[in-house]
């Protein structure tokens, strides 16, 4: 047997396999390129993690409302005129657009509170922030919501959402005489959230908003111009200042006072009154593209 490089000799017992096995790399028992052995380590394959998608919300906001709900559809059409008959007969709201609709050019918008949240892993810290928003139009209608996420902007995002979604009615009413619109609270409301309880107390016209800073924000957002405010407990704790302050308002409906006492007659749900409406012009369903 003869060879063309002359330094290099072969062994007469070297097999095949061995030569094979001598031209792949060490591995330090992790397997080879090949795909041999059983590996260790998670990698970073396809296969598992939630992933972002790049493409998925990039055009969200812009283009036309398309509405998902019945409600939406008949909002949408002009079926519904106003926030009230859906408060009439209280249908949840589940899109924003549906408020936007009514009193998107009212409706305003302040970010109460930004703080970071922390959560242990394995890896270690994993920081987020939480936003509190509160939107309200200053006529009777006021919202809060929280949201958290890894971003300030898509926290104090998604919490605009989530207020216009919690938009609830305020009811105002009058102290002493019935003279001029309704500039306070209709009685004594009281909300609680964690250890702050929160205590509304009709006043004077004049006297104006005599509360805190976070809460008076939240009361002039309402459309109450004058009321007297007591606050108990760990009230620095601005987000359960801030709930206790919102459960107050929305109590404000919980009390039926002698001038709610007329009878009220009740129509009929809007599902139900254009229920011929929704059958006929219910929306097609996509597929996705078309393939060419």
């Amino acid at each position: 047997f003869l060879c063309c490089n002359p330094t290099t000799k072969a062994k007469p017992n070297q097999t095949r396999k061995e030569s094979m096995s001598s031209d792949a790399p060490a591995s330090g028992g992790f397997g080879d390129r090949r795909g041999r052995g059983r590996g260790r380590g998670r990698g970073r394959g396809r296969g598992r993690g939630r992933g972002r998608g790049r493409g998925r919300g990039r055009d969200g906001d812009k283009g036309e409302w398309v509405p998902v709900t019945k409600l939406g559809r008949l909002v949408k059409d002009g079926k519904i005129k106003s926030l009230e008959e859906i408060y009439l007969c209280s249908l949840p709201i589940k899109e924003a657009p549906i408020v936007d609709k009514f009193v998107g050019s009212a409706l305003k918008d302040e970010v109460m509170k930004i703080m970071p949240v922390q959560k242990q892993t394995r890896a270690g810290q994993r920081t987020r922030f939480k936003a509190f928003v509160v939107v309200g139009d200053s006529n009777g209608h006021i919202g809060l919501g929280v949201k958290c996420a890894s971003e300030v902007a898509n926290a104090i995002k998604g919490a605009i959402a989530a207020a216009k979604l919690s938009v609830i009615p305020i009811r105002r009413g009058h102290w002493g005489s019935r003279f001029g619109p309704p500039h306070t609270v209709p009685c004594k409301v009281t909300g609680k959230c964690g250890s702050v309880r929160m205590r509304l107390v009709p006043a004077p016209r004049g006297t104006g908003i005599v509360a805190a800073v976070a809460p008076k924000k939240l009361l002039e957002f309402a459309g109450v111009k004058d009321v007297y405010t007591s606050a108990t407990g760990h009230t620095k704790t601005l987000g359960n200042f801030i709930k206790a302050t919102f459960n107050a308002l929305q109590a404000t409906y919980g009390y039926l006072t002698p001038d709610m006492w007329a009878a009220t007659e009740l129509k009929e749900l809007p599902y139900q009154q254009f229920t011929d409406y929704l059958r006929d012009n219910k929306p097609r369903k996509s597929y996705g593209k078309k393939r060419q």
